[in-house]
């Protein structure tokens, strides 16, 4: 899930005249930290998976990442599902999977979608409430045609740092890529699979995070070629989603979406049309006639703007006083608080699907997100059932769901040459297909989905002289996590299972 957080710390100030001053010889040394022993569960399951009997073993546990000094840096936790009997592993595919954030652990692929148990939360964008909530199986789980590890990065889960390490030294865009990287070569050497078809994916940041493996593991002569990429909910080009004064793409990004939200909650003329066939009318009007507008700025003709106004509210729902007042500029947190003001309701960012009430009506942007509240508990206490029922694991420390702490620390610098702009990552996934010739890309996107749009995505899929032969993009009439909508799931499941058949025929 993508949350960016812009924390402002107010630092108390002390005067220095009741300080004595302290030399660097009187400065005691600080201690050592401890390095934690590794914990381990293994357990043995069996599952029926698309109609098929699987033996497995599920091994939850730490692994302790080193720097050059061979000293541990890091501890990083581990899901890995691993079908039993299986004697060639070149015949066997391996995918490792992650969330986003930055700062979030992997519940929500495992338990929402991909691993053999699953949360079973209201299909329809109805709030989930208090426990108990239902964890039941999941026979969608890919288990049938892939061993499946989830990895929770440094900061998030269990993983965190330990010994000689440093938060900075995994929470970055390179570092956080270069730890991932380190697990994933340390698991293929210590299991022997180097010569699987190697998957991996992410969802929201984890898309991110993909991308920026690609080049980690790929590139050099020590390279690992993957398979498949799998993103679902896909953001690697930023300048597409975070809108600023000077930049007008995102205005562009989000309009599709903002058309498919607006037509859920009835805010737009339906009649003769389908969701499709909406959506495309307004991808149409982005590109060509909205795109221009932002770009005229005021140098449009009053007859322009008034076109342009016309129809971007028969699109968005929002009406031309409104959209005339933001000077055609609504972001998304604008258009969540904007579209239902009447109702006295918000929509969700990351499915706008979901409505909630707030304290009052009058404000610009939501208090929270009702799609985030609305399923955040329920995703919880799954996580933590499951680890203490199925995996017999009762560790003392709390398992991080979603710490803010690696976003607000995050180093969002790319390149040695930024200078302040955006991350874009989709050169990476283009460059790593043009080096590696049966590398594909599997892409996942929510109509309600306005935490990373769809259009935002399909504008960087267009670009960098990416092979479109060896790319597949999905839709699904749900939000940032589409697995919440029942028949989204079984369509992702089923379509993702296809992806990696296709590929290691």
């Amino acid at each position: 899930m993508k949350y960016l957080l812009k924390i402002f710390i107010i630092v108390g100030v002390f005067t220095s005249l009741s300080v004595p001053s302290v030399s660097a010889k009187d400065e005691k040394k600080k201690p050592e930290a401890k390095i934690p022993e590794i914990q381990t569960s293994v357990t043995k399951h069996t599952g029926k998976f698309n109609g098929q009997t699987v033996r497995y073993t599920v091994t939850a546990g730490d692994t302790h990442l080193k720097n050059d000094k061979d000293e541990a840096v890091a501890s990083i936790f581990s899901i890995a599902y691993i079908k039993d009997g299986v004697k060639d592993a070149a015949s066997r595919p391996v995918t490792f999977m992650f969330n986003g954030g930055p700062g979030s652990a992997s519940l929500w692929l495992h338990m929402g979608v991909f691993g053999p148990k699953r949360i079973d939360v209201p299909s329809d964008a109805i709030n989930a409430g208090a426990p108990p909530y239902d964890v039941i199986d999941n026979p969608l789980s890919l288990l049938d045609v892939t061993d499946l590890v989830f990895i929770d990065p440094v900061g998030t889960g269990y993983s965190r740092v330990i010994g000689k390490g440093e938060g900075k030294d995994f929470w970055g865009l390179n570092e956080d890529a270069k730890s991932v990287a380190q697990f994933i070569q340390r698991y293929v050497t210590k299991n022997k699979r180097w010569n699987s078809p190697k998957y991996v994916g992410g969802e929201s940041y984890g898309t991110t995070r993909t991308a920026a493996l690609v080049k980690e593991l790929q590139q050099g002569y020590n390279s690992m070629a993957l398979n498949g990429l799998i993103l679902v909910s896909s953001i690697l080009d930023f300048q597409t989603t975070d809108g600023a004064s000077a930049n007008d793409d995102p205005y562009v990004s989000f309009l599709p979406t903002f058309a498919a939200v607006a037509w859920y909650h009835g805010k737009v003329d339906k009649q003769g049309r389908t969701l499709d066939g909406f959506v495309e009318e307004a991808r149409k009007f982005a590109i060509n006639e909205y795109s221009v507008a932002l770009l005229k700025g005021n140098r449009m003709t009053e007859v322009e703007e008034n076109s342009v106004t016309e129809k971007l509210s028969l699109y968005t729902g929002l009406s031309e006083t409104y959209l005339k007042h933001t000077r055609l500029r609504v972001n998304e947190f604008r258009f969540m608080k904007e579209l239902l003001r009447d109702q006295g309701k918000v929509v969700g960012r990351l499915d706008g699907r979901y409505t909630g009430t707030e304290e009052d009506d009058a404000g610009e942007t939501m208090e929270a997100d009702p799609s985030g509240y609305g399923i955040s508990a329920a995703y919880t206490a799954a996580i933590n059932d499951y680890f203490a029922q199925s995996l017999k694991m009762v560790r003392d420390e709390r398992y991080e769901v979603l710490s803010f702490k690696p976003g607000r620390n995050w180093n969002w610098k790319q390149g040695k040459s930024w200078t302040g702009g955006y991350p874009a990552l989709g050169n990476y996934v283009a460059r790593g297909m043009r080096q590696n010739k049966d590398m594909r890309v599997y892409v996942a996107n929510g109509y309600y989905d306005m935490a990373t749009p769809l259009f935002g995505t399909e504008y960087t899929m267009a670009q960098y002289g990416m092979d479109q032969k060896r790319i597949v993009m999905d839709y699904f009439e749900a939000g940032h996590m589409m697995y919440i909508h029942h028949p989204s799931l079984e369509k992702l499941a089923v379509n993702v299972r296809q992806f990696i058949l296709d590929g290691t025929k």
